[in-house]
């Protein structure tokens, strides 16, 4: 089966028509020599190398995963998979897995027990905080742990330690979705769902490559283009993607110009008047200024600063106008690059204007790039504070102060969460003092890497690494911990169109290696933490019970879990909201017209698209005192580096299908790693005709801040840019060097004012053909 997908990653097609359910296929992949019948155990769990949250079933044979089955019944895969979840189990198992702690000794990594490591962990922050207070420690962890250990995680940072410097690399990712849905509608949270694709008439991907970062919901939309009355589609990609190539209308807009493109859009939406006034009247503010906003922006106008054809313009607001049903997901084309909340944000105004929420086939979808990045958000992991609260409530900070039973004075800050890049900065100057990364490789994924090389690297920052293999950041790692990985451990989980699934413990880790839960728990204890009544503040002995407690958390807020539980879960997933008045969960949210967004209960009062400046509780009142959707405009302007006589490309990075993050997992798995074995560069035929370039040759990229060097591959990438996959980090040549093959070593320090997200789609490079080809 695995073979057989590499050649074809979407399966088999299994076509359907509106408003039908979609057909059940089943996806299964055992070792060589099992056959179902020598399966002793089917576990329960979920993908992790993707967002899309499909559920499978973990084979067990004698404590060994020796394969997967997708779950047929479950609503999100209705048992496909994609083909990482069909290869990478086996990564599991790989001889170079992290089995015992590590500690830096004269300059070396040297195993030691938990003990030794712990201790030197926990006498590390206890240092830290006692010299220079809570803010001298920093937290980075990822999208792929469970809800459970980010809310321990969020739990030991916040009310343990009292640190505001918490951040996930979904902010590398996801950030911008989760801000562009508060600018919107007051508070995180998908307004449609994944069953939106089966009902749509419409289906508009904006900078989301869906057939590559999230291949099972691309085949949902392959069946429904192979069944009668298939929707149409637009893409919105400066490449050549599979999802182009079966788009109604492609428009390839220069990088950095999403914002002019979308305003375009809206106003052609706005003068042809393909709007639902009533809806605009009793459900939004905003929209003269929104009106206002966009009126200069005709399509000859976009299509001067976009590279695009005006009448395609033309056709793409036609489509988005005249849809009946339409349903609109954003991605990392628009969520690293220039103006990057501002854009994502004009794609919910579409929908608003259009009264395009919460019907079946009617919804937006703010897509995340990792299995659990939804939790880190709703768990406080990446900088929000817990169940969707808004840092500058007082109300709001009281209240969690109570659930947690500690002083609100240890929550309060007066300074807005510290995201990642910050962090960076905080460390350079030496005001950041340790950093404890859990689950993530950022000397690969992080923008501008020889500086952040030199930063993590440096005498006077403390490094904690927690992982389950050796990467290029446990390398510089004061601490290394061993973690248990998917498969080893039990956990919950939440996708990107808010279903949530158990995923239960199938074999034991290898070695000394421990859940990220125990590891939180254990330095908690070590570390003394205790609420105001003295009682241990991370009291819980197994996951159930974090997740009960976090279920407490979330009730009565927009994500609230308190009708789920593990023996629920067992038999099916389910969506939050998910209350005693909506036991099964909420499909859409937002069809009655009525939002997160009441000054009360929004998580947050807004910023300015352009600036990042928040607003003020005073001023949100007096803008939405109802709580309605606001449609928040945003003009274009141009990005900070853009293409020039010296670097003439525009350089944008992005995924592929075979490989998940800086490949950690998959690079481990020999089918996958044979599929995309080293990194690339994509650029047009007219543009390697001009380098004198061909297909296969070694191509050396530059800009402002480095260079490396990839193979050429020629595709139908719009001229004047480039492209180059992220995962690959350093190898090995010949045991005598390293060659730069590192996307990030190309990017930029710059990010969204708005989400802090990284725009790792926004730089100015030059090409050369290098002069020496090695075979």
């Amino acid at each position: 089966m695995a073979d057989d997908r590499l050649r074809h990653p979407w399966g088999a097609r299994t076509p359907y028509g509106p408003g039908e359910q979609w057909p059940e296929r089943v996806d299964i992949a055992l070792a060589d020599s099992v056959s179902e019948a020598d399966v002793q155990r089917w576990v329960p769990s979920a993908s992790v190398l993707h967002s899309n949250g499909d559920a499978f079933d973990i084979a067990v044979v004698d404590d060994r995963i020796v394969g997967v089955r997708g779950r047929a019944g479950d609503r999100i895969n209705r048992g496909r998979l994609d083909i990482k979840d069909l290869c990478a189990w086996q990564a599991v198992a790989a001889r170079d897995r992290l089995t015992t702690p590590m500690i830096r000794v004269d300059g070396e990594l040297r195993a030691c027990d938990w003990d030794t490591a712990l201790d030197r962990v926990a006498a590390a922050t206890r240092d830290r905080c006692d010299a220079h207070g809570p803010d001298a420690i920093g937290f980075y962890t990822s999208g792929q742990l469970f809800l459970e250990e980010y809310f321990a995680l969020t739990t030991l940072a916040r009310a343990g330690l009292g640190t505001n410097h918490l951040d996930g690399n979904t902010r590398l990712c996801t950030a911008t979705a989760g801000e562009s849905l508060k600018q919107s509608f007051g508070c995180d949270g998908q307004p449609g769902t994944y069953t939106d694709i089966d009902s749509a008439d419409v289906i508009a991907l904006y900078g989301h490559n869906v057939a590559e970062t999230q291949s099972v919901l691309w085949s949902r939309i392959l069946d429904r283009l192979a069944g009668p009355q298939p929707p149409a589609v637009l893409c919105v990609d400066p490449r050549d993607t599979p999802v182009a190539r079966h788009a109604s209308v492609h428009l390839a807009p220069v990088p950095s110009t999403n914002v002019a493109l979308l305003d375009a859009l809206l106003r052609e939406i706005i003068v042809r008047e393909w709007i639902d006034p009533t809806y605009l009247a009793d459900c939004t503010v905003g929209f003269d200024r929104l009106r206002e906003t966009v009126a200069e922006w005709t399509p000859e106008r976009a299509a001067e600063v976009c590279g695009v054809d005006a009448d395609e313009i033309r056709r793409a607001a036609a489509l988005l106008g005249t849809a009946r049903r339409l349903v609109s997901t954003v991605l990392q084309g628009f969520y690293q690059a220039h103006q990057a909340t501002a854009a994502a944000v004009q794609v919910n105004n579409i929908h608003l204007v259009r009264g395009m929420l919460g019907r079946p086939g009617c919804g937006v979808l703010q897509m995340n790039g990792q299995p659990t990045a939804q939790n880190t958000r709703e768990c406080g992991a990446n900088g929000d504070l817990p169940g969707f609260r808004n840092w500058a409530n007082p109300d709001h900070i009281d209240e969690l102060a109570r659930l947690w039973n500690v002083d609100p004075r240890r929550l309060a800050h007066d300074a807005p969460p510290t995201d990642i890049m910050q962090m960076m900065r905080l460390a350079e100057s030496g005001d950041l003092r340790m950093l404890w990364v859990s689950a993530t490789n950022p000397a690969v994924s992080l923008p501008e890497l020889a500086r952040i090389r030199r930063i993590l690297a440096q005498d006077s920052l403390f490094l904690v690494v927690q992982d389950i293999f050796p990467t290029e950041t446990t390398e510089l790692a004061d601490v290394v911990l061993p973690a248990a990985g998917w498969g080893e451990k039990t956990g919950t989980f939440t996708n990107a169109d808010r279903t949530v699934h158990l995923s239960e413990q199938a074999v034991p880790p290898p070695g000394d290696a421990r859940s990220d839960l125990w590891i939180f728990l254990d330095v908690a204890r070590r570390l003394g933490l205790r609420d105001r009544d003295g009682a241990p503040l991370l009291a819980w002995q197994s996951p159930e019970q974090v997740f009960r407690a976090w279920c407490r958390c979330s009730a009565g807020r927009p994500c609230d879990y308190s009708a789920i539980t593990y023996d629920r879960l067992r038999a099916t997933s389910i969506q939050w909201p998910c209350t005693a008045e909506h036991p099964d969960g909420v499909e859409r949210l937002y069809g009655d017209g009525r939002f997160f967004a009441d000054p009360d209960t929004c998580e947050t009062y807004g910023k300015n698209l352009l600036t990042g400046e928040p607003r003020g509780a005073i001023d949100y009142r007096a803008v939405n005192p109802d709580g309605k959707a606001m449609l928040e405009p945003a003009p274009y302007v141009p990005p900070t580096e853009a293409p020039s006589p010296e670097y003439p490309f525009a350089l944008i990075t992005g995924r592929t299908l075979y490989h998940f993050h800086t490949r950690t997992k998959t690079a481990r798995t020999p089918e996958l790693n044979a599929a995309a074995p080293d990194v690339w560069v994509e650029l047009c035929a007219a543009d390697a005709c001009r380098h004198r370039i061909a297909a296969g040759d070694l191509v050396e990229i530059t800009t402002a801040r480095s260079s490396i060097t990839a193979r050429a591959r020629i595709t139908g990438i719009r001229p004047g840019v480039v492209f180059v996959p992220f995962h690959y980090g350093y190898w090995d040549i010949g045991g005598d060097g390293r060659m730069r093959r590192a996307a990030n070593e190309l990017t930029l320090t710059v990010t969204d004012p708005a989400s802090k997200q990284p725009l790792f789609k926004s730089a100015a490079a030059r090409i050369r053909r290098c002069p020496q080809q090695p075979s």
